[in-house]
């Protein structure tokens, strides 16, 4: 286990106050776990502007009586096998599917293949959740 290291830090009071709120509401047992959350959200965000591997989900819903909606997504994953681990598709409703398609690899083919993604006509929304792989986050 690494070595712990306390630091200190000073807040207003009316923003600590609205933190222990948010930590109340999003169940962190300790400020310091809530802190810990927010730093490995920021180098999260810092491996996506680099150049290494990192990971996410790209999720669609889409109209699937569109003509060759599925087909167009399908040829662009190919496209995209590079960063493509998986895809799993699920029936919203009659008319309406969501795709959640695993990613990994370099954030810019990733962002590319989102963009190829949103140009299909019958896609209604496209968003790319990020993570880490976890190869550089400590």
């Amino acid at each position: 286990m690494a070595q712990l290291a306390r630091f200190s830090i000073s807040l207003e009071q009316n923003l600590l106050d609205a933190f222990d709120e948010w930590i109340a509401r999003e169940g962190y047992p300790t400020r310091s776990e809530a802190v810990k959350h927010l730093i490995r959200g920021v180098l999260v965000d810092k491996e996506w502007q680099g150049k290494g591997s990192v990971a996410g989900a790209v999720l669609l819903v889409y109209d699937h009586h569109k003509p060759d909606v599925i087909g167009k997504l399908v040829d662009i994953q190919h496209d995209h096998m590079d960063c493509t681990i998986c895809t799993q598709h699920v029936h919203l409703d009659h008319d309406n599917c969501l795709e959640i398609i695993t990613v990994r690899g370099a954030a810019s083919r990733i962002r590319q293949l989102l963009t190829d993604l949103r140009s299909v006509k019958g896609i209604k929304h496209a968003t790319l959740l990020t993570t880490t792989t976890g190869a550089k986050l400590p």
